[in-house]
């Protein structure tokens, strides 16, 4: 689901905010790494007279890609465009290696977690895609705005109490 959302180049929101609108150069999303609950961050680095819209497509692509937006023009959801699924830290060189390795030991992963890892990802279905993309909400996310705030809180003050 974040590969879709904003985990690559290819994906909804870098697509969205720097390909489309030309608004950033670079944007997207990604889970944190933890044990138990994992923050969500999205991050978008725009132009300062577009910081409104931003967030409002921000939102939009969250809220899509639980429903019809969850595919990628009709490319395997896990793949979203992406070379083969096969983690690069499972076979790669000594440091992507031993990042597997930590990977792990830290989450309690079984010794061969990796076997089979690219057939898993290639499994994964609109339907699988959706349910993850329940978890992000964005009407229950804290957001951190940084900006001229003199040029942007008016808009955002704005769009936030229109929803």
């Amino acid at each position: 689901m974040n590969t879709v959302l904003g985990g690559q180049f290819t994906s909804r929101v870098n697509m969205n905010l720097r390909e489309d609108k030309h608004w950033s150069y670079g944007a997207g999303t990604l889970f944190w790494d933890a044990r138990g609950p994992r923050p969500f961050l999205a991050y978008a680095p725009v132009q300062t007279d577009k910081t409104k819209e931003s967030v409002a497509e921000l939102i939009e692509e969250m809220r899509g890609i639980g429903g019809e937006r969850a595919g990628d023009g009709g490319r395997a959801p896990g793949r979203a465009g992406q070379h083969d699924p096969e983690p690069a830290r499972a076979v790669g060189d000594d440091g992507a290696v031993l990042g597997s390795i930590g990977e792990i030991v830290r989450f309690g992963f079984e010794d061969r977690y990796y076997d089979g890892y690219a057939a898993k990802v290639r499994a994964v279905s609109l339907p699988d895609v959706a349910a993850a993309a329940r978890v992000v909400q964005p009407d229950k996310l804290a957001w951190v705005v940084a900006g001229d705030r003199a040029k942007i809180e008016a808009g955002l003050r704005s769009s936030a109490s229109a929803r």
